[in-house]
């Protein structure tokens, strides 16, 4: 309960977590059953391929741990070519075997960090801001640094779709 408001923050917390891991639970499924020829196929012609996209997202929520101060990255080697460099550079990839690995291992020990934070723990600063800007923007906490994480795996989710089969 938030002494000054009134309102069981926890409740929020709840939702916001149900909603990341409800999009994990989506991408998991759709990785672990989309074929490596699926996967090395482009979204809609001139678009990112899905062993990019599942390079960006591994590698984007690798970036949620230092920004919630969890952890270092494990593969800090992905953000230049998944974050910093389009699908068409010439950079070389991990093999999909290897990016369905890290993709599941930074989840997971993700999701187990994340449920021990506390409603407080939550709503403060994440490691992107200031002091000062947090003082003047409390908005900008750990709680909105997942629900922009979940639009944004929901959205590439909404990409990868086109590579399915159709039956």
């Amino acid at each position: 309960m938030n002494s000054e408001t009134g309102l069981d923050t926890t409740i929020f917390v709840k939702t916001v977590l149900k909603g990341w891991e409800t999009q994990i639970t989506r991408a998991n499924q759709f990785f672990d059953s989309a074929s490596d020829e699926q996967l090395m196929k482009e979204v809609a012609p001139g678009r990112s391929r899905g062993i990019y996209l599942l390079g960006h997202v591994t590698a984007v929520h690798e970036a949620i741990c230092p920004l919630l101060g969890i952890r270092q990255r494990l593969y800090p080697q992905l953000e230049q070519t998944f974050v910093n460099e389009p699908d068409s550079s010439a950079l070389k990839m991990p093999s999909i075997k290897e990016l369905k690995v890290y993709w599941h291992q930074v989840n997971e020990e993700l999701m187990k960090h994340l449920l021990q934070f506390s409603a407080e723990d939550w709503l403060s600063r994440h490691n992107s801001v200031s002091a000062d800007d947090f003082a003047k923007e409390p908005h900008r906490n750990k709680l909105g640094v997942m629900i922009t994480r979940t639009a944004h795996v929901s959205y590439h989710l909404g990409q990868l779709i086109f590579l399915r089969e159709k039956s």
